[in-house]
């Protein structure tokens, strides 16, 4: 590699410099450019010290999904969206690079997720779905402090299953400390970067205190405020008129008569900033709710995992561009407040608002561990409207199935 690498920069230089009677490139500038591979190119991770490690998965998925919307079909042929399938079908590809000293490390996830076939097949979309950097400040015997700083899904660090499915380019600050008797109590937080051209940010924040008195239950306390920008725009200031407070409370146990673990939890949620506006016919639709429950974990061969949960939220609770849960569908991409997410568009009529919200249904999880490598995950989700007063009548019913090879 070192031989191609000085080859092909002095055959560029020969190949493209201006021939203006001035010489080529010196003997000392290839000298200078071997050193620079001998030391910085051709240093090892053992010389380095520290642990890298590469993993990914390659994915075939299908979603077959029934959408309507007062009665009309949304997706597929006939549907009232163009281009759009009722079985979709998916090929992705995720790689993922880790490398971590003893106070530093850092993580990167690329994702490549592509529709499949031969005239609608994709080819290039490509996202970084994770790349941060963080190190540890304080190490002490009971307690430690992290920072890390970069791109994540909000989902990735904080806990909710309807909520937290934006992604967080900001900083986060990590107190992790654990009690002989009470549990083990975190805090996890910091803002990010919500749009730049106008300087906005918004923060987020979530207290944990795990293995409560050493029985399984457990309680998560979030909070994330999107209202932090005010624009001349009065839907745009609507659309992220959201202070979200949430609380979770759970409980691990393993039944002997099973031996898996099985959780069984809840969570409410408030939109504290929310207030009754046209869409909402003057009402204040601020409340969300969820609960289920979850069976066994995947580590090795023939294990497998269930989760089912109910969620119940209203049309206000959740950000147009931050649902994480059950969903409507809405393959229109229409906001709460106006035709297009995070304000953008015509302003909506009561009858015409859509979001991420008012919704209410239930969503089952099942995956099977066939090989060490291979998984299989199977989901079906299905909602109705919350409130039949906001918006079109809906309803909107997925199955999906998913091999995972993973490496």
């Amino acid at each position: 590699m070192k031989r191609f690498l000085t080859f092909f920069l002095i055959l560029t230089t020969l190949t493209f410099a201006e021939d203006d009677g001035s010489p080529g490139l010196e003997q000392r500038d290839i000298e200078a450019l071997r050193d620079w591979i001998n030391t910085k190119r051709q240093v090892t991770v053992k010389e380095l010290g520290g642990n890298l490690s590469l993993s990914g998965e390659v994915r075939a998925e299908l979603q077959s999904t029934n959408e309507k919307k007062n009665g009309f079909k949304q997706r597929g042929s006939g549907g009232e969206v163009e281009n759009t399938a009722i079985r979709a079908w998916d090929v992705e590809v995720n790689l993922m690079l880790d490398y971590r000293t003893d106070r530093t490390w850092t993580t990167i996830k690329i994702e490549f997720d592509n529709n499949a076939g031969t005239e609608t097949g994709t080819f290039d979309r490509l996202s970084v779905e994770r790349a941060f950097l963080g190190g540890r400040i304080v190490n002490a015997n009971t307690y430690t402090m992290d920072l890390e700083i970069g791109r994540r899904f909000l989902s990735y660090t904080f806990d909710s299953k309807i909520q937290f499915g934006s992604f967080m380019d900001g900083i986060v600050y990590k107190y992790d400390q654990a009690f002989d008797v009470v549990g083990d109590f975190y805090f996890h937080g910091g803002p990010f970067l919500v749009n730049e051209n106008i300087d906005q940010y918004a923060y987020v924040g979530e207290f944990g205190l795990l293995n409560i008195g050493r029985t399984g239950l457990y309680s998560k306390l979030s909070a994330i405020d999107w209202d932090t920008k005010h624009t001349d725009k009065a839907v745009r200031n609507d659309a992220f008129r959201f202070f979200n407070i949430q609380w979770i409370w759970g409980y691990k146990f393993v039944p002997k008569p099973l031996n898996k673990i099985v959780t069984v939890y809840g969570a409410a949620l408030a939109n504290v900033a929310a207030k009754g506006t046209l869409v909402t016919r003057g009402a204040s639709e601020r409340w969300a709710w969820y609960a289920g429950f979850s069976i066994g974990e995947l580590r090795k061969q023939w294990d497998w995992s269930l989760d089912i949960n109910y969620q119940w939220v209203q049309a206000q609770a959740i950000p147009d561009f931050d649902g994480n849960g059950i969903g409507r569908g809405n393959i229109a991409k229409v906001g709460l407040y106006s035709r297009r997410t995070m304000g953008r568009g015509t302003p909506n009529t009561p009858a015409e608002a859509v979001g991420a919200g008012n919704y209410k249904g239930w969503a089952a999880e099942f995956l099977y561990l066939l090989t060490n490598n291979i998984t299989i995950y199977q989901a079906w989700r299905q909602s109705v409207n919350q409130n039949t007063s906001i918006g079109p009548a809906f309803s909107y019913k997925q199955y999906e199935i998913e091999v995972i090879y993973g490496f």
